[in-house]
């Protein structure tokens, strides 16, 4: 069996795809640009079918393709409102399956132009293998038929404070807080990242601020399902630091000239600071409000909530399942396209069976 060839394989979702295809006996080559770190996350997996590969992605990809020839590449380096289509393209031109975990918003919804190149090659080349658009999606998909039209969609994330945080999650967050999102399919206003705050209940660990985030489902879910209004939010669990982060986008807004990204690394280590202050879970709703197939009101509310900083895995739900199936020669998606609906919810739920998590719908 062909190895799955993991960028970032030494970090946060690298090394959790990783351990879930060992465990699946998938071969894995974590590749990265230090030795020291890989060979830390190989020993803890503990397995013979792990290798290393110590590389620069974006200068040496395309020689280590050949060498290494793996079933697919799994491609964690973000943060993706920064990068181009370099790793992709150079899979393509390998004729490899690629993968990513993706969730900035032009980068996903600008996958499709890759699509003649990697139908020509027959390779998949799937973006936003991740919670969003993947997860969301496919709740859509569980419940789109007891719907004969789906007027809003209000949906979020609001992570533990002890749960995981990548660097290149809080640059890629941090790149649109305060800042005029583009204009999406159901937009009749201006929206503001990180703005229009709001509390949401969650089962089990109680409500969470919530406010703006930029993701690839504004535009994409719209004009899938027909949806009327869509929303998404993110929060974080201690209310002092999402308002405080609430505060600095009106430094933006206001046209300041403030770089946040810039200080991503300083602000992450501030949060952490305050890990003590609270919990290590976490949770996503998804809410659907319209009308039945008789044409009566009908809301569905689906809630996943991870418990003990479980919450990290479920990102890598569905780049690990697409990367079980280019192992095993099932991969039957060809061309370019943003992870929707191609996940079932309950190949989802399944993956994640073992660990702290529940799942309500309502």
């Amino acid at each position: 069996m062909r190895p799955c060839l993991i960028l970032g394989g030494a970090g946060n979702f690298g090394k959790r795809i990783a351990q879930a295809l060992v465990r699946d006996q998938i071969p894995v080559i974590l590749a990265g640009r230090s030795q020291q770190a890989l060979e830390e996350v190989r020993h803890s997996l503990d397995s013979p079918i792990v290798h290393t590969a110590c590389f620069d992605a974006f200068a040496t990809l395309n020689a280590q393709l050949a060498a290494l020839a793996p079933s697919s590449v799994v491609n964690t380096v973000g943060p993706f409102q920064l990068c181009d289509y370099s790793i992709a393209k150079t899979c393509i031109d390998a004729g490899v399956h690629y993968i990513d975990l993706a969730d900035a918003r032009d980068f996903v919804t600008g996958i499709t132009a890759l699509d003649p190149a990697a139908t020509a090659k027959n390779v998949a080349v799937i973006s936003g293998a991740s919670t969003v658009p993947a997860l969301s999606s496919t709740v859509v998909e569980a419940h789109i038929r007891e719907f004969s039209k789906i007027d809003d969609m209000t949906f979020g994330i609001s992570p533990g404070q002890k749960a995981e945080r990548g660097l290149a999650t809080t640059q890629g967050i941090l790149s649109y807080v305060g800042k005029r999102l583009r204009p999406f399919p159901s937009c009749k206003s201006h929206v503001y990242g990180w703005q229009d705050v709001y509390r949401q209940h969650f089962p089990d660990i109680g409500s969470r601020w919530m406010a703006n985030c930029d993701v690839p489902d504004l535009d994409l879910l719209p004009e899938r399902y027909g949806i009327g209004t869509i929303r998404f939010s993110a929060g974080l669990e201690l209310g002092g630091l999402h308002l405080g982060l609430w505060a600095l986008s009106w430094l933006v807004r206001m046209g300041l000239p403030v770089n946040l990204a810039r200080y991503a690394r300083p602000l992450l280590k501030a949060s952490n600071m305050a890990n003590r202050f609270g919990s290590a879970d976490g949770g996503m709703f998804v809410s659907l409000r319209g009308k039945d197939q008789a044409g009566q009101a009908l809301t569905r509310t689906w809630f996943i909530i991870a418990f003990d900083g479980y919450g990290p895995h479920i990102p890598t739900v569905p780049a690990i399942l697409l990367a079980k199936q280019c192992a095993r020669g099932e991969m039957d998606h060809r061309g370019a396209k943003p992870c929707v609906g191609l996940i079932s919810l309950d190949a989802y739920v399944a993956e994640l069976v073992d660990g702290p998590v529940k799942v309500y719908t309502r």
